[in-house]
Order: structure tokens, then C-alpha cells, then sequence
């Protein structure tokens, strides 16, 4: 029987993930020289090129694409059978390790994370923020159990995962008591040429909230920019102008910076998503994520 070297395997992924043998040799903690090895050693034990030179880079031949999806299926399988078969150290609480993107609102991400804090067993949650591709790369070589982000996987990147929609939530517009007690009236034609704090363009929320300006041939003053969305609320707490928040949040947010509810946008939806590297969630806190975000989310 011809045996494969899953060590050799698992240098050909990531390479073929990071799509550079130095970029790979930064995320495993060894020389280009290694990578490289590795890598010629799996080629000569399939007789198969599996890269080829593209300028700089390394691009997969069409037998690399092959090998890359069969080996994404093999590791993947390899965690899920590892987490079948040992759950947990044994009397250590349950590591959860969440990758939360920059741009998502962290009232939210709480809201959907808190569950997990209620479980009956002890949980040691984990949480890091961050630029979606580098949280998803991390998920694929399971340094993360959930990705939680505002917009589903990306079809265009090279990653076994999988998008799970939480729920979805109206938008409403807040702001300060006296600016709130103004714009009440006459909304929403009230909201054109009001002063409006916006989420930075990277954002989906300000892309449905352009769409609506365009729609309804409003001219927002925008006086402020965040990608940071609790600065965002924190300049909404001054006074500085209105902004939006799903609703789902609504009754936290006045709570939290005393802005009070100028009205509702039904037409624009927030959706919220885990991204798991499994097709059927089974991680214990995935699955209390995504059945109090049922709830939660409405």
C-alpha cells in the first residue's frame, strides 16, 4: 500500500492557503528552506507538480487544486474527529475561541457571544478581533472555533468553511434627547440634511444607508466617520448627529450612551453570520450562539 505523508500534506495547505512558501513558513515557525523541502518531497512521493511559478508567487497547477481540496476535507475531518474524541482536557473549563470582525458592532458581537457565559459548563472564552480574510485564515488552521461577522463567506476565498446565517435585525435611528425630540417629527424626511455620524465605507450597514439616502433623495450632513462603532456612539451621545443600529441592540444602546429612538427603517436589514469550519455546527458554543440568536435577533 502507497502511504501519504500528512506532514508533507499539511506544508503543501498551507502554502497552497497562503500562496507563498515565505508567508507559509511565517505561519508554521520555519525556514523557507523547510517549506520548500516538504514540499518537493510530496510532489516526488505523488509524481505531480502541484505549484507552478507565476511571477513571484506560486499558483496551484490543476492537480494542485485537486490535492488542495482533497487535503482541506482530510484536516478538516482530522479536527472533527480529534474534538469527538477528546472534547476537553479533562476538569478544564471549555475553550472557546471566537474571531470577531473590526467592523461588527461589539454590542452585538456580546449579545451574541453572552450565551456561551451561561452554559452549564465552564467556559473559557477567547476573543480576538480583526480583519475577516486573516480571521477566516485562522479558523481554517483552527486557531479559531467561529468567525462572527456581518456578511457571509466570501465564494472567492480558497478555505473549507462555511456560512451560517444568526438572524437578522430592522434598523432604527438614535441620537441625543433634544436632536432626537427634533427629528421625530416628520420622519424620516426629517433625516434629510440632519447631521449623521456613518460607519466607515468598508461597512455594509453605510452601504444600505447610501442606498437609502439615494432612494429617498436625501442629502445626509455627514459629520463624522467610524469604523470604530463605539466611537461611533459615543459622538452620538454628544449631540454631534444621529445613527443607525439594529434594532435588536436598541434597548442596550440608549441604555448604554442615553440617546433615545427617532424611528425605524424596515427596508434595511442587518444579518449577522458564523462562519465555522464545519458544515453542521457541533462546537457547544457555536451551537448556544446560534440557538439564542434565534431569539436575540428579531
Amino acid at each position: 500500500m502507497d502511504w501519504l505523508n500528512y506532514h508533507h500534506l499539511l506544508y503543501f495547505w498551507v502554502v497552497a492557503h497562503e500562496g507563498s512558501v515565505s508567508r507559509a513558513s511565517e505561519v508554521m515557525h520555519v525556514t523557507p528552506a523547510t517549506v520548500s523541502i516538504q514540499i518537493r518531497e510530496l510532489e516526488k512521493a505523488l509524481g505531480v507538480r502541484l505549484f507552478r511559478k507565476a511571477g513571484r508567487g506560486l499558483v496551484l497547477t490543476e492537480m494542485g487544486e485537486a490535492v488542495y481540496r482533497y487535503a482541506s476535507e482530510i484536516f478538516a475531518m482530522g479536527r472533527e474527529l480529534i474534538d469527538m474524541v477528546r472534547g476537553r482536557p479533562l476538569g478544564q473549563p471549555l475553550l472557546f475561541r471566537v474571531g470577531i470582525k473590526d467592523v461588527m458592532p461589539k454590542v452585538v458581537a456580546y449579545k451574541l457571544i453572552e450565551p456561551t457565559l451561561n452554559m452549564p459548563e465552564q467556559v473559557r472564552l477567547v476573543c480576538r478581533e480583526g480583519d475577516f480574510s486573516g480571521l477566516v485564515a485562522d479558523l481554517a488552521v483552527h486557531r479559531l472555533d467561529v468567525v462572527l461577522s456581518d456578511t457571509p463567506l466570501d465564494p472567492n476565498l480558497k478555505v473549507r468553511a462555511f456560512s451560517h446565517l444568526l438572524g437578522e435585525s430592522e434598523v432604527v435611528i438614535l441620537g441625543e434627547r433634544k436632536l432626537a425630540q427634533r427629528l421625530k417629527e416628520n420622519f424620516p424626511d426629517s433625516l434629510d440634511r440632519a447631521p449623521w455620524l456613518l460607519p466607515t465605507d468598508n461597512n455594509v450597514l453605510r452601504r444600505s444607508l447610501d442606498l437609502w439616502f439615494a432612494d429617498h433623495n436625501f442629502h445626509p450632513v455627514i459629520r463624522g466617520e467610524f469604523e470604530d462603532s463605539a466611537m461611533l456612539k459615543i459622538a452620538g451621545k454628544a449631540g454631534v448627529g444621529v445613527f443607525a443600529v439594529a434594532a435588536a441592540i436598541r434597548s442596550e444602546v440608549e441604555t448604554m450612551y442615553g440617546v433615545e429612538l427617532i424611528g425605524k427603517i424596515p427596508s434595511i436589514k442587518e444579518r449577522f453570520y458564523a462562519i465555522s469550519a464545519e458544515r453542521k455546527l457541533k462546537h457547544p458554543g457555536v451551537v448556544a450562539i446560534s440557538e439564542a440568536a434565534r431569539k436575540r435577533l428579531q
